[in-house]
Parts: C-alpha cells; sequence; structure tokens
C-alpha cells in the first residue's frame, strides 16, 4: 500500500499549465520524495508533480507542506484540500497484485515557478498536450482525478 500527497499547483489564469518537473537525480529523492536507486532510474525521464509517500505518523497536509519545502523552496502557499482517492490502477505498473495506492491530492495556484534543485527542470506544463507515457507514476490518474484531464 502507498500512501502519497500531490501538489498540483496551477499557473494563474491558465488552468491547464500545471507545475511539473525531471527529477534531478543527484538530489536527496530517497527522503524528498521516497525514491531510491531503481525507481529514481526509472523516474528521472519524464514529467512528475511534486508528490512524495507520507512519512510514518505525518499528516497529509503536512505532508503537501513538506513537499512545498523540500521540492519546490516554498515556505507558504495556500492550498486547497485534499481530495482523496484510492486504486489499484498503479498496481499493473509495478507488476504487484493486491497494491492499493491512497493518495491525498492538493491544489494551488501560483504566477511563478520557484527556483529549486530537486529538479532538473521545473515549468508549467499544459497537460493537454502530454501524452500518458510522458508522466511518471501513474500520475496521469492524479491529474485526472483533480480535474486537469477529461477522463479516457
Amino acid at each position: 500500500m502507498c500512501i502519497s500527497a500531490f501538489l498540483v499547483i496551477s499557473k494563474k489564469d491558465e488552468p491547464s499549465s500545471v507545475l511539473m518537473g525531471r527529477i534531478n537525480k543527484n538530489a536527496e529523492w530517497d527522503h524528498i520524495g521516497a525514491l531510491n536507486g531503481k525507481r529514481l532510474e526509472r523516474f528521472a525521464s519524464g514529467w512528475m508533480l511534486p508528490s512524495s509517500h507520507l512519512i510514518l505518523f505525518e499528516t497529509p497536509e503536512g505532508a503537501a507542506r513538506r513537499i512545498l519545502r523540500e521540492q519546490l523552496g516554498i515556505k507558504n502557499l495556500k492550498l486547497q484540500g485534499p481530495m482523496t482517492f484510492a486504486d489499484t490502477s498503479a498496481a499493473h505498473f509495478s507488476g504487484m497484485l493486491n497494491h492499493w495506492d491512497i493518495g491525498f491530492i492538493y491544489t494551488a495556484e501560483r504566477d511563478s515557478v520557484p527556483p529549486s534543485d530537486a529538479w532538473d527542470e521545473l515549468k508549467f506544463v499544459d497537460v493537454d498536450t502530454l501524452k500518458p507515457d510522458d508522466v511518471v507514476r501513474s500520475q496521469v490518474d492524479v491529474l485526472t482525478y483533480a480535474g486537469k484531464l477529461a477522463l479516457k
């Protein structure tokens, strides 16, 4: 079972532009995003939302605030949510049976992209131009749950 928090930060006045990044493999992703070795390599080439598994005893909001600080360098941003979901759709990607994903999605708006060493590239991406394979960690589902993509 994976319990994760996701930030879906839209560009002000451009709701289809969402803050996403390509991870910097030299950053501390084992802590800031619960990615290690093989997973880090596998996810390094695609677009990813700021996100992380929850740390033991961490609240979903606490995780969202940690993601803001550690992945984006943002100390204060008004977050809406959480929207919650539970599904098993990511299990077919990992080859695991009986795997559940429980997620907490927080949304916000922002004018600019913050500087961050956690990402090789961090920008507002027009999600309408993305292909499912462009996005890692089954986060196409997260974008859909957040109302950024139409159900297919």
